[in-house]
């Protein structure tokens, strides 16, 4: 579900339950009250704390080194024991050629890697012919693309957690920060790389990337309390110090089960948690504090 869907549901739901119920809170929190000259609203204190929000992405393996590694020389691929889907090390050897007066040349592993496709033994190759395809496995990167409207929260060496689609965790940290976007995309390409030692993680599987950024301050508070003003501007309604309304503009940075993180509202402000659809800015009213 879409951010703009989601916010339009914290309005429309809590507006609904009240036509039909007659309540948006517990019986026991205070009730708004009316009376010839002011209109009543229940208040609660929102005070601002340290949040870190989170960045989800789709991410997928990669590995950084995949080579054809090719015979320097014409020949028969003579037997050997590499076999497909074998680790090798570096400088083992691959295959070995033999060629005319019984001279041999070998080919050998580049580095470390894992043995993706090799030829049979029997097999006449040429020179420059493909005689096995390595592919690095430790260390892969996963890779993301984040949107522009996040990347200024994204730097290096922030902690990440990848959920893979095969039901793993990894925890990390961004190896990498694009400074350039993707033209197609207008997003910025970011980088994990993850120990995989024992190979465990297959090149090019795919999950689900969340990057912790840095702390800021922001206020949590329930979805129920947003309106939106008669320019279509999402936000809050707050009492001052001689209680007169007034409209806070926000933006919603995190929806977690416990409420919204917001970003907008000042410090130990007195936002209007009943009875904000029925009041205008400028209007002076009576509090009941929750």
């Amino acid at each position: 579900m879409s951010k703009n869907v989601r916010i339009s549901l914290y309005i429309l739901i809590p507006i609904i339950v009240w036509m039909i119920s007659g309540q948006f809170v517990d019986d026991s929190a205070p009730q708004i009250k009316e009376n010839n000259s002011l209109t009543s609203v229940v208040i609660k204190k929102s005070t601002a704390a340290f949040f870190a929000p989170k960045i989800t992405l789709n991410a997928s393996a990669t590995s950084e080194k995949r080579v054809n590694v090719m015979a320097k020389t014409s020949g028969e691929v003579m037997p050997h024991n590499i076999s497909q889907g074998q680790w090798v090390d570096k400088d083992q050897v691959l295959c070995k050629l033999g060629v005319v007066a019984l001279n041999r040349t070998e080919v050998k592993a580049p580095f470390r890697g894992y043995v993706e496709r090799i030829v049979k033994p029997g097999n006449l190759l040429s020179r420059g012919q493909v005689c096995a395809v390595i592919i690095e496995l430790d260390p892969l990167t996963f890779v993301a693309e984040v949107p522009e409207a996040d990347i200024k929260a994204v730097v290096k060496g922030q902690n990440v957690s990848i959920q893979l689609v095969t039901g793993e965790t990894i925890s990390s940290k961004l190896s990498f920060v694009s400074k350039s976007a993707t033209p197609s995309t207008r997003s910025f390409r970011v980088e994990v790389e993850v120990k995989n030692p024992q190979g465990l993680i297959r090149n090019g599987i795919t999950g689900t990337m969340e990057i912790t950024t840095n702390k800021i301050l922001a206020n949590q508070i329930s979805p129920s309390i947003l309106l939106l003003s008669d320019e279509g501007i999402l936000g809050v309604r707050k009492v001052n110090a001689k209680n007169i309304v007034e409209f806070l503009p926000i933006i919603i940075i995190e929806d977690t089960e416990n409420g919204i993180w917001v970003s907008g509202i000042p410090n130990s402000t007195n936002l209007i948690v009943r009875g904000q659809g029925f009041v205008e800015n400028g209007q002076t009213v009576e509090v009941a504090q929750l």
